[in-house]
């Protein structure tokens, strides 16, 4: 009966044919045992991949030996990658959980395309994919997070999620097929394993076809996703400029908060923090909000978009170094009665006998001053940019040149009076910026 369920199920899912080779990640557990045994007796070509995390003592070491006895006897291959997961959760920062995932997942990949198999078979099945939908409920969640597990992503497949787990132990117990167990599942101190053991046996209390009721919902909310992600793409494509949003456009469209949302959060803001971006819309320009990679600063008619990691670049000697983003061309000659000062932002005029060599480039500090040219008051570059209408991101990229501790040039911009050409110049140093 499962076998032809779950052939039903692959066929309709276009999950993969019998001429594919399917790596099976195997872990030893009922779920994971009771695919590749299924695969099997359908006749597919399998290779198993099993991971051992190091996280359960001497659990790991038994679970690792007894994959191992189980794919000698079925006579297929298997491939084994040990991971020092707590060290490499406490290295990135991150959960235990989400490095045991991410660890996986990237060797899983590796691995097909080494072996040259087709897809990657993983043991989600039914009751996976109601908790799925029910943590991401309690956590807060879009339309597609209601959606449960879905069958394929890209080269994962899922065959058993047309099967629940009891129709997976039913099946184990059938042939005689003994597994081992994971006594951290059998606990409740994971979010995961509270629904488990105790939120989904309430709910049965109240519906005993709760899991199919739930199921039903995402798949007719699938539909509707459809359609969600459509009217969301079409959304950005109307606010998104490059790294930047409209605010204008945005707020004319039909769920302005939730497009941003859709935008926002795959770039790691919460819901909260997009619903304060929202609010800020209406607000003074300036305010920075920030993720763990991403800044979104609010500007006058935009919201920015930049890595948050933006950092000052040193201090680079000029016309030696050259790592800078543009080039800077210098010319010195002789002051003629013919002589015209460029009338051109991207080329800077100064008298060479005013200048303490060697020029420096920087990016703009804050605090940062200058004479403009034509003006005798000092003025601070940031009051100057600001008035230039600059963003905040345009303004931490402003490059200046340098004589000393003086600022004689914004690069592309504007020169310091206190360094231009007068009645007494001899020489002329040119400077010609060139993006």
């Amino acid at each position: 009966m499962e076998k032809k369920k779950i052939a039903q199920y692959i066929e309709q899912e276009k999950l993969f044919s019998l001429k594919d080779k399917v790596l099976v990640t195997l872990s030893g557990g009922a779920d994971s045992v009771a695919l590749l045994r299924l695969l099997l007796d359908m006749g597919y070509t399998c290779e198993a991949a099993h991971c051992n995390f190091h996280l359960r003592g001497d659990e790991s070491d038994r679970d690792e030996m007894f994959v191992r006895k189980l794919c000698l006897q079925l006579e297929i291959p298997l491939h084994i990658r040990h991971f020092q997961t707590t060290e490499e959760a406490a290295k990135r920062h991150i959960s235990i959980e989400m490095a045991a995932r991410e660890l996986r997942y990237a060797w899983f990949e590796e691995l097909r395309l080494q072996q040259g198999a087709d897809v990657i078979a993983v043991a989600h099945h039914k009751d996976d994919s109601v908790e799925t939908l029910l943590l991401n409920l309690i956590r807060g969640t879009g339309i597609n997070g209601l959606l449960g597990i879905r069958p394929k992503n890209g080269k994962i497949v899922r065959p058993l999620l047309c099967l629940d787990r009891k129709e997976i132990t039913e099946y184990l117990q059938g042939i005689g097929q003994t597994y081992v167990t994971d006594s951290t599942n059998l606990q409740d101190e994971y979010t995961r394993n509270k629904i488990r053991l105790n939120l989904l046996p309430l709910m049965q209390e109240i519906n005993p076809s709760v899991k199919e009721s739930l199921l039903r919902t995402a798949e007719y909310l699938n539909d509707a996703a459809l359609l969600y992600n459509k009217g969301i793409e079409e959304g950005k494509q109307k606010v998104q400029t490059g790294q930047s949003i409209r605010i204008a456009t945005l707020l004319e469209e039909p769920a302005p908060e939730t497009l941003l949302f859709e935008i926002l959060s795959p770039l790691g803001f919460n819901g909260t923090q997009i619903k304060d971006i929202f609010t800020s819309l209406g607000g003074q320009p300036g305010k920075i909000f920030l993720s763990k990679d991403w800044r979104v600063v609010k500007d006058r008619d935009l919201l920015l978009v930049t890595p948050a990691n933006f950092s000052k670049a040193p201090t680079a000697s000029f016309p030696d170094d050259l790592s800078l983003p543009f080039r800077l061309i210098m010319e010195e000659q002789e002051v003629t009665d013919n002589f015209v000062i460029p009338r051109d932002r991207t080329i800077a005029c100064f008298d060479a006998n005013k200048l303490k060599q060697p020029l420096t480039v920087r990016l703009c500090q804050q605090g940062d001053s200058f004479i403009p040219f034509g003006m005798t008051g000092r003025k601070k570059v940031s009051d100057y940019l600001t008035n230039r209408k600059f963003s905040l991101p345009r303004k931490e990229q402003q490059w200046v040149l340098c004589s000393g501790k003086h600022i004689i040039w914004l690069i592309g911009e504007r020169t310091d009076n206190r360094f231009r050409i007068d009645e007494n110049t001899r020489r002329v140093l040119i400077i010609k910026f060139i993006p």
